[in-house]
């Protein structure tokens, strides 16, 4: 049995997992939402109240592992964009071991996009031979894996994220239509710097908290059912719809609406939104497969 825990710039999160003969068996998964990157876009560093956050959830996470699943023989820590990013990432990778015994690998972008590949098609079945663009929007960073026949093509980490682009962009609450806007261009030009040879056959692939939150809302389930967000199809229209929903309601309300799901990540969902959007409409998809796989599930497979 192995655990992988993946230390996002929003979230991280921990999947107990059996990998045997190249099939991943989901048996437990937790997450927490420390926002380790809140403020590393503009200060560069990591600051200490969210360090004290992460390292409350990795010793939360030590414990659970010793005491409910002793039977796990490895267990993998990744780091991505916000650690990337940090002038201070050395320090904040040494306090971690000193004081939870995890040892970060911290993962390039070329990296991330490989392990969130492996991991999103794992969940997802008979796509495996498909032509494929996979999507994972994180807070500081989003990746674009290009995929065939299980086998990545192409890849690129894009420095634009949920959180990065609150930040930057979307002050209000809510967002007023300029901010939006001005979000929008930014994100197109971002999507149009790195060049994607696709087929046109090609299909979407989501991954992460913005898709999956979107596509529990779209089947209105109140908990995480991985085998109903799994292979989902969420529609452009569906994207845009909420778009306007929190465009037009505070971040407060659409939280109280969507208390499950949006907990943690109301005040940046927006940004998550449009980054998807924007992906959607640069490839000319309509409709983009949701799959609760990711990092930690790639991990398990490419570094175990």
């Amino acid at each position: 049995m192995k655990a992988a825990i993946d230390i996002g710039t929003n979230t991280v999160l921990l999947l107990v997992a059996e990998y045997e003969d190249g099939v991943i068996k989901n048996v437990h998964e937790e997450h927490r939402v420390p926002r380790l990157g809140q403020g590393v876009d503009a200060d560069k560093n990591i600051n200490e109240a969210a360090t004290e956050r992460v390292i409350d959830a990795l010793s939360a996470y030590r414990k659970i592992l010793a005491t409910d699943f002793p039977k796990v023989d490895q267990i993998i820590v990744t780091a991505t964009s916000a650690v990337r990013d940090a002038n201070n990432r050395d320090e904040f990778m040494a306090r971690v071991k000193e004081e939870t015994d995890f040892e970060i690998r911290l993962l390039s972008g070329r990296e991330e996009a490989e392990c969130t590949a492996s991991g999103a098609l794992s969940v997802l079945e008979n796509i495996e031979d498909e032509e494929t663009l996979i999507l994972d929007i994180g807070g500081g960073s989003t990746e674009i894996a290009q995929v065939k026949g299980g086998k990545v093509l192409d890849g690129h980490s894009f420095d634009m994220g949920s959180v990065r682009f609150t930040e930057r962009f979307l002050s209000g609450n809510p967002p007023s239509s300029e901010e939006i806007e001005n979000c929008r261009n930014k994100i197109t030009e971002f999507y149009k710097s790195r060049k994607f040879e696709v087929d046109e056959r090609v299909k979407a692939v989501g991954v992460a908290g913005t898709v999956t939150t979107l596509a529990a809302m779209a089947l209105d389930i109140t908990n995480y059912e991985p085998e109903k967000l799994n292979g989902h199809s969420l529609k452009l229209d569906t994207v845009r719809h909420y778009i306007d929903m929190f465009s037009e309601n505070t971040h407060e309300d659409m939280l109280a609406q969507n208390p499950v799901f949006l907990q943690g990540r109301e005040d940046i969902f927006m940004g998550g939104m449009l980054i998807l959007e924007g992906f959607m409409n640069h490839f000319n998809f309509d409709e983009l497969l949701v799959s609760t796989g990711g990092i930690r599930h790639g991990a398990i497979i490419t570094l175990a």
